[in-house]
């Protein structure tokens, strides 16, 4: 090896771990969306509704914080948007239970929930590091009838947010926690904190469901035809 080659190598050597130090750190991003009720992208993930990209990534809607938008302003994930798409829309009482899957958790200074502009709820973190999955109770107060509400996920120490757009029919489904009248259906009427084990059936939308296997939180109807629940038909 020449001299002037092996000045050049020892030069690349010594220069690296500089290049190295000056780069800037990357840091975690936080991702996660709305899996109970299914969310719009959760249903697109779930191949319950067809969608584009965002059935690769439903915990990436991020942008701004203050949009109304079921995308988070995204051009990829502007299906979210569209009111016209065949969304499954989930039957609930007079207030329901939103529950987060965080695929990446991150401090946060607020959750909020808005339906038609109005913010119906707000839960405050106070900067706080939130688990692998958040759940709220929000009381929908005297709104009735087929409804899309919007699930906000402020981030304490960036301007972005995460956005979930959930299709609720108020006043068609029971209160969380109260198992009420699952209708003309033999099971008993699904609940959120109840283990299933396999076997199990519920009733939920007026069909009735049964358990592949055990499960806790994971809605039927919201983990497509590979998922927990089979759908055993109407009751």
């Amino acid at each position: 090896m020449n001299a002037k080659r092996r000045l050049a190598l020892v030069i690349g050597a010594g220069i690296a771990p500089l290049i190295a130090v000056a780069l800037p750190a990357t840091t975690a991003s936080a991702h996660g969306y709305v899996s109970s009720p299914p969310s719009r992208q959760a249903q697109c993930a779930a191949g319950v509704v067809d969608c584009g990209q965002i059935k690769y990534e439903p915990q990436s809607v991020e942008g701004p914080k203050g949009l109304t938008s079921c995308s988070g302003g995204h051009a990829d994930f502007a299906e979210l948007d569209d009111d016209s798409k065949n969304w499954k829309v989930t039957p609930v009482g007079s207030s329901a239970d939103f529950s987060w899957q965080l695929t990446a958790r991150h401090a946060t200074s607020s959750w909020q929930y808005f339906v038609g502009g109005a913010k119906v709820a707000q839960f405050n973190d106070g900067g706080a590091q939130p688990g692998a999955t958040v759940t709220h109770r929000v009381d929908f107060g005297s709104l009735t009838g087929r409804q899309k509400v919007l699930a906000v996920w402020n981030i304490s120490d960036t301007a972005n947010a995460f956005y979930a757009c959930v299709d609720v029919q108020i006043g068609g489904g029971t209160d969380p926690g109260d198992p009420g009248d699952p209708g003309d259906c033999a099971a008993s009427a699904w609940e959120a904190g109840r283990v299933y084990n396999g076997g199990d059936t519920v009733s939920l939308g007026d069909h009735t469901w049964r358990a592949k296997w055990w499960t806790q939180g994971e809605q039927p109807g919201s983990t497509g035809e590979w998922g927990v629940w089979e759908d055993l038909g109407a009751c």
